[in-house]
């Protein structure tokens, strides 16, 4: 029995020492060791490539004549259509363009009524407002207003974060940081030194890996997310040795452990 303890203790104390996770592993946005350091409060410049509209997405897309700008004013849409929109926000969890707006579908176009297909693939916000006015305008002959814009930022997370799924933020764009914190943030075991960013090119897919741990990612072209990206973490090698997140709940189940073999020891005696 006193043999029997003895391992039990070695067992615990090992599972301890392995369930430890280093401050280093967790804490975001670190000085890396070898890497120039960015000190608190130091401008940081950055430059954000121009989003080029790719299959699958979706954008909103207001035309206005004089006559509707003296009718509602600079309203986007009347207020009964916005009432209407606030409705499928709320039940559609924010995706409120999937109903309202303009996909683009294989061939890069978008159809509107009367227009018919815009070709819109590969080309910027503005290009596309550009060439969505010059169409209207062989059916309209008043003055336009031509408003574009993303139906929002479409994103997945996936493996260890606290909330996985997939994700419509209504914004124009969205750091990497952001995105994980509307996921619910990343659990104790993620590995936050090689997240998997899945990003669709025009060409393809290209799988980028991330440091999060350091904090030169806000220098790099992988900081804001685009529309359709998926964020995948794997979870630590600790996960792997069945023990908890943290020291508490792996002494939870090392001391569960010991009392189910205790009760089946006096059982058998």
């Amino acid at each position: 029995m006193r043999s029997l303890i003895r391992g039990f203790a070695l067992t615990l104390v090992i599972l301890t020492a392995f369930s430890c996770i280093s401050n280093e592993k967790i804490i975001y946005l670190q000085n890396q060791e070898g890497n120039t350091a960015i000190e608190d409060g130091e401008l940081i410049s950055y430059e954000i490539p121009e989003y080029k509209l790719q299959y699958n997405d979706i954008i909103d897309v207001n035309i206005q004549t004089v006559d509707d700008l003296i009718q509602l004013g600079f309203n986007n849409k009347p207020p009964q259509m916005n009432a209407q929109m606030g409705n499928v926000s709320a039940q559609s969890g924010g995706d409120i363009y999937y109903m309202t707006g303009y996909s683009v579908d294989q061939k890069g176009n978008i159809r509107l009524p009367i227009v018919g297909d815009v070709l819109v693939k590969d080309k910027t916000l503005e290009e596309a407002r550009v060439i969505i006015e010059e169409n209207m305008r062989k059916y309209v002959t008043s003055e336009l207003y031509v408003k574009v814009k993303l139906g929002g930022v479409r994103y997945s997370a996936l493996g260890e974060f606290r909330r996985p799924g997939k994700y419509v933020v209504l914004q124009d764009r969205m750091t990497i940081f952001e995105a994980i914190a509307n996921a619910g943030d990343l659990t104790t075991v993620a590995k936050r030194d090689e997240l998997l960013l899945i990003r669709q090119y025009p060409e393809g897919t290209k799988l980028h890996r991330i440091n999060l741990l350091d904090r030169q990612v806000v220098e790099s072209q992988f900081y804001f997310i685009q529309p359709n990206d998926q964020l995948y973490v794997e979870p630590m090698k600790v996960r792997e040795t069945g023990t908890g997140e943290n020291t508490a709940q792996t002494l939870a189940l090392v001391f569960a452990g010991i009392s189910s073999v205790a009760l089946i020891l006096n059982l058998l005696k």
